[in-house]
């Protein structure tokens, strides 16, 4: 299991699209994806979990993976999250 505290950098937050961007990034991860934010944590492959969170840019959470690939599903997360 690996587990790493990041910050939303998305002009506008995490809103219906790039909350959908968001989904497809860990949706194409064979590990199981979480996001955690403010004692709540949802699937990060569900649009509803994480439309639930309403992250606004400059927010902290925390993105937790497991999985054959694990690593690969954090660094693309934050890769997305960085607006890169």
């Amino acid at each position: 299991m690996m587990e790493k505290t990041m910050t939303v950098q998305l002009t506008g937050g995490l809103q219906a699209r790039p909350i959908a961007l968001l989904v497809q990034v860990a949706s194409k991860h064979e590990s199981s994806v979480y996001i955690e934010s403010n004692g709540k944590k949802v699937n990060a492959k569900s649009i509803m979990g994480m439309m639930s969170l309403t992250l606004d840019n400059g927010e902290s959470l925390k993105v937790i993976a497991d999985g054959k690939d694990e690593a690969a599903a954090v660094q693309d997360i934050e890769k997305y999250l960085s607006g890169n």
